[in-house]
């Protein structure tokens, strides 16, 4: 990025929700770290680069020790006598105030997702290089972009469009051809990453490097503004951007302009990502080669529960059958489907060695051509991700400036009726509930969204991902499920087709969840939030693909009858 063409601010997105939680389990080890040491190695490569060309760099390498990753920072500065000064963000940290927060016990990490204000006034200070803790994602572009134009906090049309183009940005290669759908009308061999031209009004161009890999187009943009985003309403510590106003316009090769983006003043709390142990779990393999799949799945479960003595047995044992296998294969592997158990408690001795020594006792006991994928190990910890909401009044959010001079940075001085939990109280299935089943009535309530229904025609039987886009991804313990259609017609097709009932018969696993279904007209695609799929988070592990990246493409193999205009 920082040799293939000019730029005045270089950003990187380090916190995932696991990530959070791998850096709380440092942070225990040493109370030192808990930052993304992979950035210092970066910054030891490539600081004296950026700083010869005037990028600054801002991130949320931070992680759980903003302060301390500024330290480093200064210490590699003095190091390689390079001219660069250091400031960091912080606030966002709330475990010194989990009791009168209302906050739960047990938590490895508690961090409020702070906006782009101290960001700004980071960079306002003269700040060459600018490391957070816990911001929205977004805030790393919104907050240079505060700096640049002079924005305030009533700007909120501009704020929204910033906070569009650093979604768009945020998850690198995702917006130039990389984990899209029609991937190969493109070389995403090795894709370039996106750059965001931003202008005043909050308007902006996604674009890339000339002669870098990958695309940039209508719909690799539109593909990652579904990407993890619910409703039409975005909602953030700064602003709620309204998805259902971006439009985009393609200006040339790998040129896409958004703008039109509409902005209303944020809710009055922040999200806080919560972080705990969850308790130990342990998974075991069983491949079942040739005839009889189902006979030796079912033997594994009957001799697994005769071996397990009742005081021995976890407290949650699921079993998953993969039929990989295929009649008639050239290779054993072919032949072959996977049982999977997965254990789950919170003493580690029910799911370690115990639990093994039952899987490998059944060897020579067992279904014909009994083996493993790998010997039974001893069981591991386990992370449970959730959220909460407080007021954003409690929340110190504070920049530290190059000179050390400390700034508090206000809340948002405007905000919106309560959209989201009330202070204190903890997102899950059932707390999110209400406001998922005013989003749906609200959704079905607006016929006018709906276009026109294409004219009855002849029909195909057809694997929907010949004609629709899809990305999908994880919040928590719900997953997220855009889906878009490429052309008008396809569009008219789309929003009356793919209703939440015929989503639950393509995608069985979803048909007991709450399922919302969003349209949002300008991008031609229609937006699900699948409650409760993931359970308890990825670092829970609880399906086999625990952060849902997939769930789009299961979507687009399912066969329908469609109309034979869009094929």
């Amino acid at each position: 990025m920082l040799t293939g063409g000019p730029l005045d601010v270089l950003t990187g997105d380090y916190l995932a929700e696991l990530t959070m939680l791998i850096l709380a389990r440092d942070r225990m080890k040493d109370p030192s770290l808990g930052y993304a040491r992979t950035f210092l190695r970066q910054m030891e490569e490539c600081l004296g680069l950026a700083r010869e060309r005037g990028v600054k760099i801002v991130v949320n390498a931070g992680g759980l020790q903003p302060a301390g990753l500024a330290r480093e920072l200064r210490k590699l500065v003095q190091r390689q006598g390079i001219a660069a000064t250091v400031a960091h963000v912080e606030g966002d940290d709330l475990l010194p105030q989990r009791s009168e927060l209302g906050l739960p016990e047990g938590l490895l990490a508690a961090n409020a997702y702070l906006g782009a204000f101290g960001i700004a006034a980071c960079l306002e200070a003269g700040a060459d290089v600018v490391v957070t803790g816990r911001v929205t994602d977004a805030a790393l572009v919104a907050g240079p972009a505060i700096a640049h134009f002079g924005w305030t906090a009533d700007d909120l049309d501009a704020l929204a469009g910033a906070v569009v183009a650093g979604h768009v940005l945020e998850c690198g290669a995702q917006a130039t051809g990389g984990n899209y759908a029609f991937f190969r009308e493109h070389d995403v061999t090795r894709p370039g990453f996106p750059i965001a031209e931003l202008h005043a009004d909050g308007s902006s161009v996604i674009t890339k490097h000339p002669g870098t890999g990958g695309a940039v187009t209508a719909g690799t943009v539109t593909a990652q503004l579904l990407y993890e985003t619910g409703g039409v309403r975005y909602p953030g510590p700064d602003v709620t951007a309204r998805l259902d106003s971006v439009r985009l316009t393609e200006e040339g090769p790998d040129r896409v302009r958004i703008d039109g983006v509409r902005g209303e003043a944020p809710p009055a709390t922040l999200k806080v990502g919560l972080n705990r142990l969850g308790g130990h779990r342990n998974e075991v393999v069983f491949v079942l080669t040739g005839l009889d799949v189902e006979a030796k799945a079912d033997l594994v479960r009957r001799q697994f529960a005769a071996a397990l003595a009742p005081a021995a047995r976890p407290a949650e044992l699921r079993w998953t059958l993969a039929r990989t296998d295929h009649p008639d294969a050239p290779t054993e592997e072919a032949a072959s489907a996977l049982l999977r158990l997965t254990a789950r408690d919170p003493d580690p001795a029910r799911v370690g060695r115990q639990l093994g020594k039952a899987a490998v006792e059944l060897g020579l006991a067992g279904y014909p051509g009994f083996h493993l994928t790998a010997p039974p190990g001893p069981g591991a910890p386990y992370g449970v991700f959730t959220a909460a909401f407080v007021d954003a009044k409690a929340v110190g959010h504070t920049a530290v400036l190059p000179d050390g001079r400390r700034v508090a940075v206000p809340p948002a001085p405007v905000t919106a009726r309560p959209a989201l939990p009330e202070p204190g109280t903890v997102a899950g299935p059932e707390a999110g509930a209400e406001a998922r089943t005013e989003a749906r009535t609200e959704a079905e309530q607006e016929p006018a969204a709906l276009p026109q229904p294409l004219p009855a025609g002849p029909v195909r039987r057809a694997p929907l991902g010949l004609v629709l886009g899809a990305r999908s991804g994880d919040k928590g313990g719900d997953a997220n499920l855009g889906v878009w259609a490429r052309s008008e017609d396809g569009w008219r097709w789309l929003a009356h087709t793919l209703t939440v009932e015929l989503l639950r018969e393509l995608l069985p696993e979803t048909s007991e969840l709450p399922v919302t279904r969003h349209l949002l007209p300008n991008l031609r695609a229609v937006n699900f939030t699948l409650t409760g799929l993931l359970g308890e988070g990825v670092a829970a592990q609880h399906r086999f693909d625990p952060q849902a990246k997939a769930l789009g493409e299961w979507l687009r193999s399912r066969h329908l009858d469609i109309p034979e205009v869009l094929l």
